[in-house]
């Protein structure tokens, strides 16, 4: 669960992060860098994609201010996979990434935590 999140920090199951990540079920991901570093392709999904049991839905933390764009390839990509993708700025997926789970669902997260 996401305990808290404010601009460059997050806090996941009671560790502290400064930089980007992946929230995986099992695993944080941490120092999450993409290829652009505001702009999100498949390339920057790989781990998700390749992961052994693909998760139900993405949620993009876009960052505070929502700065970070998804690419229609990703979309389309998602929705290739069969997985539902939700982009939002980053406090409101953190929100929506506890909620989902709560209600049981196989969900990853990739959280901006700037911008």
């Amino acid at each position: 669960m996401i305990e808290s999140y404010s601009f460059g920090s997050i806090v996941i199951n009671g560790k502290h992060y400064t930089s980007d990540v992946i929230i995986f079920p099992d695993r944080v991901i941490a120092s999450w860098w993409r290829k652009e570093g505001h702009r999100l392709s498949v390339e920057d999904l790989e781990t998700v994609l390749k992961s052994p049991s693909k998760p139900e839905v993405l949620i993009v933390g876009t960052g505070y201010s929502g700065l970070m764009k998804v690419t229609l390839e990703v979309q389309r990509c998602l929705k290739k996979e069969g997985i539902k993708l939700v982009v939002q700025p980053t406090r409101e997926a953190s929100e929506t990434f506890n909620q989902l789970v709560k209600q049981g669902k196989h969900v990853v997260a990739a959280m901006h935590l700037t911008c």
